[in-house]
């Protein structure tokens, strides 16, 4: 019996107060991860850590420099349900520091990732995927990891068109 092809979209996003946005309601990870579900049918789940960051712009930054440098893992709230049905998994986040939240990285390291594709896609505000790719890929024994997306964040949020069209070219490869 042949399985069918199953495929999840899991992110971090955040909102309140975003360089070159302002004060947003709607996270711009999570506007490219609800373009990315829709377009191909994926099972969403948003990665939130149990001790949300600073509203400001400028502590939030403090407080991720400080995760990255010791290496944290905050907790997470929920999970996904049975992560080991998913054979393509789109893994999303900002970039902070030249790589994705410490968040992203506790929820991958509760699962098993042997086997599975991972697309990664971020939204940053000038320095496109950093070192994110190579984190994830280090982080991601046994995973194929293709090559990733990277969206201004200003883009995802004030030119939902475009935005569109650089997921479906990224979509088509």
């Amino acid at each position: 019996m042949h399985r069918t092809q199953k495929s999840l979209v899991v992110y971090y996003s955040r909102t309140g107060e975003n360089y070159a946005v302002g004060d947003i309601a709607e996270g711009n990870t999570a506007i490219v991860a609800k373009m990315i579900a829709q377009k191909t049918g994926a099972d969403l789940f948003e990665i939130r850590t149990v001790k949300e960051y600073a509203a400001d712009y400028t502590e939030c930054t403090e407080e991720a420099k400080r995760e990255l440098r010791d290496d944290a893992r905050p907790e997470i709230a929920g999970d996904v349900a049975d992560f080991a049905q998913y054979d393509t998994v789109y893994v999303g986040y900002p970039i902070w520091w030249g790589v994705p939240p410490m968040g992203v990285f506790t929820f991958i390291e509760k699962h098993d990732w042997a086997g599975k594709t991972v697309r990664p896609f971020c939204t940053h505000e000038g320095s496109g995927l950093g070192g994110s790719v190579r984190a994830l890929k280090k982080a991601l024994p046994g995973a194929t990891v293709e090559d990733g997306l990277a969206i201004q964040g200003h883009v995802a949020q004030n030119d939902r068109p475009a935005t569109e069209a650089a997921v479906e070219r990224w979509l088509g490869k």
